[in-house]
């Protein structure tokens, strides 16, 4: 019968029988590993996070607290999620931007930072050295080739934005106003930002 474990190095945290954590990966508190996952060494996770199922993490990757990490992704050495980062089912990084089979490139990752509350969505592709902006969000499918700025709601391949999108993960309308929240946001110079309370 599966089940879920506490590792002795980890307090805290429930690790499927049937996964891996290497030596040197740090692990916080509350975070759940599950089925069929591999950490690597030198890969540091955060407190409160979802790791799903057949994940590869690693090595030298740094995960924020309460991130959620959905089925089948492997987050490599270069790319940083930030604190509230969703990674939606299947969605892939990349770190090298000419990948050979035979001419090694391991000198020549390119870093990928994912802002806090960034959400990526299924089998969306994120292509190395670009940075996504605070609670951006890459649709299903999408192809980011460029950096994506903070609130933009992105689609397409290449992609491209189709609008903006709040803290709360809801897409804004032209008042610019999140119907969940309330929070108001402005635009300028084609960027999007939380407006200041009065």
């Amino acid at each position: 019968m599966s089940e879920m474990r506490e590792d002795p190095r980890f307090p805290g945290v429930l690790i499927h029988q049937s996964s891996y954590v290497d030596d040197g990966a740090v692990v916080g508190r509350g975070t759940k590993i599950w089925h069929f996952c591999h950490i690597l060494p030198r890969t540091v996770i955060g407190e409160n996070c979802s790791i799903g199922q057949n994940v590869m993490i690693g090595p030298n990757v740094e995960i924020g607290s309460n991130c959620k990490v959905q089925n089948n992704v492997s987050i490599y050495d270069g790319v940083e999620l930030a604190d509230d980062v969703f990674c939606g089912p299947s969605c892939v990084f990349t770190n090298v931007n000419n990948p050979r089979a035979d001419v090694s490139r391991k000198d020549e990752f390119r870093r990928t930072p994912i802002g806090r509350g960034a959400s990526i969505g299924a089998n969306a592709t994120i292509v190395c050295g670009h940075a996504l902006g605070e609670y951006c969000f890459i649709g299903a499918g999408a192809v980011i080739t460029k950096d994506v700025p903070s609130f933009a709601l992105m689609a397409g391949n290449p992609a491209r934005r189709i609008g903006w999108m709040s803290r709360a993960g809801e897409r804004l309308s032209g008042d610019l106003v999140c119907p969940r929240s309330g929070e108001a946001y402005v635009e300028s110079d084609g960027r999007c930002f939380l407006r200041d309370p009065q």
